[in-house]
């Protein structure tokens, strides 16, 4: 049982490290909409393509409250969320097979 544990604690490192890259796009997304990008550049067309589909139905949902768009708050705590909840759950549970 120790090879899926090992496994499944693989697998919630990973995941901890895509979510945490991901984070760090959702916040250069939301600082460089302060400013006016250029849109034909390719940095800012892949951090739009990255991050408008998950920002598009928050945004449905929340709109803008007074012009400020909170969707990448919003996706920031999602995924701090899933960090502690579901990651920690994963490597609790990879250990527990360990044993």
């Amino acid at each position: 049982m120790f090879v899926i544990g090992n496994f499944i604690s693989a697998v919630a490192e990973v995941l901890d490290i895509v979510l945490t890259l991901y984070m760090w796009v959702v916040i250069i997304a939301a600082l460089i909409s302060w400013v006016n990008p250029d849109p034909y550049n390719p940095i800012v067309r892949f951090l739009y393509k990255a991050t408008d589909p998950v920002f598009r139905p928050i945004r449905r949902v929340t709109g803008t409250m007074g012009g400020i768009d909170i969707s990448p708050l919003i996706v920031i705590l999602a995924i701090y969320f899933i960090k502690y909840f579901a990651i920690a759950s994963l490597r609790e549970f990879a250990f527990r097979l360990g044993r």
